[in-house]
């Protein structure tokens, strides 16, 4: 991987995996049960400067190459705990990116670098009850009234959307003119008329998600993100990297899933030898390590292509749709090799076989980027940065 990586590279892994099994591993189980992350690792993400990898220094961040972004997010897989990764990079790269891009100084001031910090905590609302992957369906609105916006409407499935500080809030500012009418807003918690529920999920359970309602919610207007009705266009800038965060974390929980497989089958005896000796599982193993390979290098190629400056969308989408699905089956077979020892929750496959799945779902569904990716493949169609 010298193409990728290089040793300042190796040495942030180490230090950050190290990190993480100092710091985070002896919490998760607390945090799977309870369902809330404390705020005091948040801050200590901060201190390290974990949320500012890709920020400008301007605001604390570290201005560093996107290949240290991949490195957080396979370490953080390695944890085995789908919940506590989804929450910090829901806050680093979802909520995060659109006040750097769209945020203007103010708001870069009070919120995104209070964000780096790890003493604020945002969260992206976009998905609705009514309208799921169909973003230009939504039904939440922002009416102009004097000097602010008044937002009804309500969100789901939202990661952070109990515990967050801030919300980054899609909504319609022009009801017809259907996605060329979406704009984009900053809201605090605190706000009179935002409610919040919170969602008991089959995986991901040490993250809060909830879903949201806005009732008559006055924002003011020096709290829209960047123009007016420009909304889609901030949002599909930013899914791209959304679905490729996606990608990166699926090949990375398979490849640690394989990793906890094959220190197991080395171990674990049956007919007098130990089951990486029987050639049926050997040959299972070959595919599923070949097909996560693959996938690997196909995220680290993309990853270069944003390095330089690329609008990768259609390789993007087919990481998540490809690498998911690699994620879903690697580890379904893993907890199988296990025994009744996968379907045990002291063992890591029970859990990984829950966040695993929600892969195919979040950040737009398999199906929805089948539809994408055939209009690029089919209808020619083309996407083109916003910025």
């Amino acid at each position: 991987m010298s193409k990728y990586f290089n040793e300042e590279h190796k040495l942030f892994r180490e230090g950050f995996r190290s990190f993480l099994e100092k710091e985070v591993v002896p919490h998760i189980d607390k945090w799977e049960e309870t369902g809330t992350i404390e705020r005091f690792i948040w801050e200590k993400f901060g201190e390290m400067g974990y949320f500012g990898l890709d920020y400008p220094e301007a605001y604390g961040g570290l201005e560093l190459d996107k290949f240290y972004t991949v490195i957080w997010l396979e370490e953080m897989q390695r944890i085995n705990s789908g919940g506590f990764a989804a929450a910090m990079w829901a806050h680093a790269f979802l909520a995060m990116q659109h006040l750097n891009a769209e945020g203007d100084e103010r708001i870069k001031q009070e919120y995104l670098k209070p964000s780096i910090e790890g003493k604020k905590i945002g969260c992206l609302c976009i998905t609705e009850p009514f309208a799921g992957s169909d973003v230009a369906g939504m039904r939440t609105t922002a009416t102009l009234n004097g000097d602010h916006y008044l937002i009804n409407g309500s969100k789901t499935f939202i990661t952070n959307g109990i515990y967050s500080d801030y919300l980054v809030v899609s909504a319609k500012t022009d009801t017809a003119a259907k996605s060329r009418g979406i704009s984009m807003f900053l809201l605090d918690r605190d706000m009179p008329g935002i409610s919040a529920n919170k969602l008991d999920k089959l995986g991901w359970r040490a993250s809060d998600t909830g879903e949201i309602a806005f009732d008559n919610v006055k924002v003011p207007v020096k709290n829209l993100l960047g123009e007016e009705n420009k909304g889609f266009a901030y949002l599909m800038q930013h899914l791209a990297l959304e679905r490729l965060i996606m990608g990166v974390n699926a090949h990375a929980r398979a490849e640690y899933a394989l990793e906890y497989t094959l220190q197991y089958m080395s171990e674990r005896k049956a007919f007098g030898q130990t089951l990486d000796r029987f050639q049926a599982l050997r040959h299972s193993i070959a595919e599923m390590a070949t097909s996560v390979e693959i996938q690997k290098i196909f995220n680290y190629a993309i990853v270069d292509k944003l390095n330089r400056g690329e609008y990768p969308v259609r390789q993007a989408t087919m990481s998540k749709l490809q690498s998911t699905k690699v994620a879903d089956e690697v580890i379904y077979n893993c907890l199988q090799y296990l025994g009744g020892y996968g379907y045990m929750e002291e063992y890591p496959l029970a859990r990984m076989s829950r966040d695993s799945r929600l892969g195919p779902i979040g950040g737009g569904t398999s199906q929805i980027l089948k539809e994408v990716i055939a209009k690029i493949v089919i209808d020619k169609k083309t996407y083109k940065s916003s910025f």
